[in-house]
């Protein structure tokens, strides 16, 4: 869960706009609405800082994960709405917080699937995203409700993808596999199906399960109907 966190250390904070203070492209609630992981024999690893202190689901060497389309940098300077992160004069410093929080994050999820794979000889990465169900900026229209990517059909084996994308497809929700979103850096770079480490990103409309327009809110109506396709998801991974 890489953008779920909310912290943000006070001298990074001092420099930035009320726009990004309200930390309005947060994946909001997404530890709430996976909280029967809990009761799953799984691990969980959770960003405590906010992606606008640092995007952990970017590299640290620039490449655009989607060639000729608008992506957040590796250390944001805009919301998604284009609104600045920074106040006049202020920019990121991009050395340090990759050393400070991004590398031991990425150090953690290396561990873990190492930790993982040698008790089972398998491993598997869930990369658990949400954004808001519209965002011009970055795509036409309304986002389909569950969005799947594997970097192309690189990161996971194909046959359990396709029985992943057959749970949504048979659900009441809009599907789409690797279509506007296909996977960040996190399920780009540790997915090895050759390896048997099988890396999966969903990315969730928000609008499926909380109330999208400020001040935001947890709908747990909403996310009753949704949790069961997630679970089943999750099940079927670890079958």
């Amino acid at each position: 869960m890489p953008h779920v966190g909310l912290d943000i250390p006070d001298d990074i904070k001092k420099t930035m706009t009320d726009a990004a203070l309200s930390l309005v492209d947060t994946d909001w609630y997404i530890d709430r609405l996976y909280d029967f992981l809990r009761d799953m024999d799984v691990s969980i690893i959770a960003a405590k800082y906010s992606r606008y202190v640092i995007d952990l689901n970017r590299g640290t060497d620039g490449v655009s994960l989607y060639p000729g389309k608008k992506v957040t940098e590796l250390c944001p300077t805009t919301t998604f709405d284009g609104d600045p992160i920074y106040q006049d004069g202020h920019q990121p410093d991009a050395h340090t917080r990759t050393e400070k929080y991004w590398k031991p994050y990425h150090d953690k999820i290396a561990s873990e699937l190492t930790r993982l794979k040698e008790i089972h000889g398998k491993a598997a990465l869930w990369d658990a995203h949400s954004i808001k169900s519209h965002v011009p900026e970055l795509f036409d229209g309304r986002l389909p409700d569950l969005n799947l990517g594997t970097g192309n059909g690189t990161s996971a084996d194909h046959d359990l993808v396709e029985r992943l994308d057959e749970i949504i497809r048979s659900s009441n929700y809009t599907a789409a596999l690797n279509g506007r979103f296909k996977g960040g850096y996190i399920t780009r770079h540790y997915g090895n199906p050759k390896n048997l480490i099988n890396a999966i990103q969903l990315e969730i409309s928000q609008i499926t399960y909380m109330d999208e327009d400020p001040p935001v809110k947890f709908r747990d109506d909403k996310a009753e109907r949704l949790r069961p396709v997630l679970k089943s998801l999750l099940e079927t991974i670890l079958e």
